[in-house]
C-alpha cells in the first residue's frame, strides 16, 4: 500500500518546493508554539520545531501516512531573525544582514507512526552592501513582512545575495536532495526514481 505523504505546513514555497520533486500530497497546518526556548541554538530551534510539526500532525493519522515537518531561521552571530514585526524590525534585519555573511538553517523532520527522523541543513548567505534607500524601497514591495530575516531569496530580495554556500532550496524553506533521501528512507517511492 502506498504511503499517503501530509507536509505539515501551509506555506506556499514550501509547498512549490516539495511539489517539484514530483511527489503528490496534501497539507496541513499544525499548531505549534514556535517560541524559542532559553539559551537554545538555531540549529536545535528549527530541528525541534520541525519535528514538533510533524509529531502534532502525526497524532491524528494511521502509520500509512508520512509526515514532512519543516522551519528555516536566519541567523546572524548566534541571533535568530523571525518575521519582522513592522517596518522598523525589518530596516534593523536588513541593515544587519547589509554587506555581511549570514546563515540560514532549515530542519526538516519526517514521522510515520513511532519513527521520527529529522536533520538540518545549513547554508551561507552573502549579501551585498545594501543603501537605506534600497532597504526603504524593498519594505515598500511588501515582500519582507512575512519573511524569516524580512527578506525572499526566490523574489525581490535575490538581487541582494551576491553568493550561496550550500543549498539554495534549504534558504527557500525545503532542502530538496535532503528531503528526497529521507522521504526515501522512510519508503516512499521517489518519483523520479520510481519510474521504470
Amino acid at each position: 500500500m502506498n504511503k499517503q505523504l501530509i507536509l505539515a505546513s501551509k506555506s506556499p514555497r514550501r509547498k512549490e518546493l516539495l511539489a517539484q520533486l514530483g511527489y503528490q500530497f496534501t497539507c496541513q497546518s499544525a499548531n505549534i508554539d514556535e517560541s524559542v526556548h532559553e539559551n537554545e541554538a538555531p540549529a536545535t530551534y528549527v530541528e525541534r520545531l520541525a519535528r514538533e510539526k510533524a509529531e502534532y500532525i502525526a497524532q491524528g493519522q494511521n502509520n500509512q501516512a508520512l509526515i514532512l515537518g519543516s522551519d528555516t531561521a536566519v541567523i546572524i552571530g548566534d541571533k535568530i531573525l523571525g518575521k519582522p514585526k513592522n517596518k522598523q524590525e525589518a530596516v534593523d534585519m536588513l541593515t544587519a544582514l547589509s554587506g555581511v555573511k549570514h546563515q540560514v538553517v532549515t530542519g526538516i523532520a519526517v514521522a510515520c507512526g513511532n519513527r521520527l527522523e529529522s536533520l538540518v541543513v545549513s547554508t551561507d548567505v552573502f549579501f551585498k552592501v545594501l543603501s537605506e534607500h534600497e532597504i526603504d524601497n524593498y519594505w515598500q514591495t511588501g515582500e519582507p513582512q512575512d519573511k524569516a530575516g524580512a527578506y525572499g531569496i526566490q523574489g525581490i530580495g535575490g538581487q541582494f545575495v551576491k553568493q550561496i554556500q550550500g543549498s539554495y532550496s534549504s534558504v527557500v524553506g525545503l532542502p530538496l536532495y535532503e528531503t528526497a533521501q529521507l522521504l526515501t528512507e522512510f519508503g516512499l517511492p521517489n518519483p523520479v526514481q520510481a519510474v521504470k
